[in-house]
């Protein structure tokens, strides 16, 4: 089953219609670093990372990993580890992923420019949690914690988060 996000609406996993949030960017094609957009695209699941101090290991046939405060995420172009995972104390510009909100409680890493990584289009885009106020995200998706915990437990390493135009 795959995760179907259609332009100015909301999201699909099978026949449940999922309430959402994407990337203040909108939703574009032409990606690129910064922009707050959510890419056009077909994206396979890769990992789950989760904070085991704030929640039980999610049921998943993905591979799953704990969260740790030296957890990050590199966006800086420049760098030679762009747009992967990383470990604290780090050089380059990265994102932290042990957050104080709860927006990466549970993070679905999503196969978006990784397979190779092209710098300047895009870094760290995930399905994670929504704010309560249901604001845009930086260019994710984001879902409540009960929707986005039904898809780990539904999904297999062939499922993919699909983003229309």
């Amino acid at each position: 089953m795959n995760l179907i996000l259609k332009k100015r609406s909301h999201l699909w996993w099978g026949e449940n219609l999922l309430p959402c949030t994407w990337g203040r960017g909108g939703i574009r094609e032409d990606k690129k670093e910064g922009d707050g957009a959510t890419p056009i695209g077909s994206f396979p699941f890769r990992k789950v990372f989760y904070r085991a101090d704030r929640l039980t290991a999610p049921k998943t046939s993905l591979p799953l990993s704990p969260l740790t405060s030296q957890d990050g995420w590199c966006d800086d172009i420049a760098d030679p580890a762009y747009n992967t995972h990383i470990q604290k104390p780090y050089e380059g510009r990265h994102e932290d992923l042990w957050r104080t909100d709860h927006l990466y409680d549970i993070i679905l890493v999503v196969g978006h420019n990784d397979a190779p990584v092209v710098k300047g289009k895009g870094s760290a885009i995930f399905v994670h949690l929504r704010r309560p106020e249901s604001t845009p995200t930086d260019g994710c998706v984001a879902l409540d914690l009960p929707d986005l915990l039904k898809i780990l437990a539904e999904a297999t390493p062939k499922s993919c988060l699909i983003v229309e135009s």
